[in-house]
């Protein structure tokens, strides 16, 4: 019987059954993404891995409050946001930057966070340009808000829609439209150099 086919809610139904193999596909289904987001908003390897666990564990222990007429992505992901959105506000951490500490995550978790802008028929010089850019953005991205990054990257990286966005972030439409708009804009004038010859 295979789990990798099966949809999001067919494993769900599964996991309520008792289906411990459904909980597993779920973990792997989603850990690289649910990691990524929450490493982008603590910018620290082990506390995401811990949240990114916790989300895993709560998300499975209340699988019965689901409500399958919404995407199960988002009902996960909204979970992750509010488990580290309520971990900041206790600890009121600073969201820091990884620069100057470039083994402070691993190539994979790397890999899985990061934004990239190269072809594969590039020429070496075109390829370092583009992961020179790539690594601007991303630095540029780390400086906004965390509510700001959130959106972004749920947006542009996930490819969440908007309406999806506000369900995750437990926010009205038209604060994720606010969010974006302003996100967009601090990246425009952070990135200003960029566009210049």
């Amino acid at each position: 019987m295979g789990y990798t086919d099966d949809s999001d809610q067919t494993l769900v139904r599964k996991c309520l059954d008792g289906d411990e193999r459904a909980a597993r596909e779920i973990v792997v289904r989603f850990e690289k993404p649910v990691f990524s987001l929450i490493y982008r908003m603590v910018r620290d390897r082990e506390l995401a891995e811990d949240l990114a666990q916790e989300t895993f564990v709560r998300t499975l222990n209340n699988l019965k409050r689901y409500d399958p007429a919404y995407k199960f992505s988002s009902w996960l992901f909204k979970i992750g946001y509010n488990l580290t959105i309520d971990h900041l506000r206790k600890k009121e951490l600073d969201v820091v930057s990884i620069q100057g500490a470039p083994d402070a995550v691993t190539p994979d978790r790397q890999a899985a966070t990061q934004i990239t802008l190269e072809a594969g028929d590039e020429r070496p010089d075109e390829l370092m340009e583009a992961r020179a850019m790539g690594e601007e953005i991303e630095r540029a991205i780390d400086d906004l808000r965390p509510e700001y990054r959130t959106a972004i990257l749920l947006r542009h990286v996930e490819g969440y829609a908007y309406e999806e966005i506000a369900e995750v972030m437990d926010v009205p439409l038209g604060t994720v439209k606010t969010y974006i708009h302003r996100a967009r804009n601090e990246l425009k004038h952070a990135l200003v150099h960029l566009r210049e010859p």
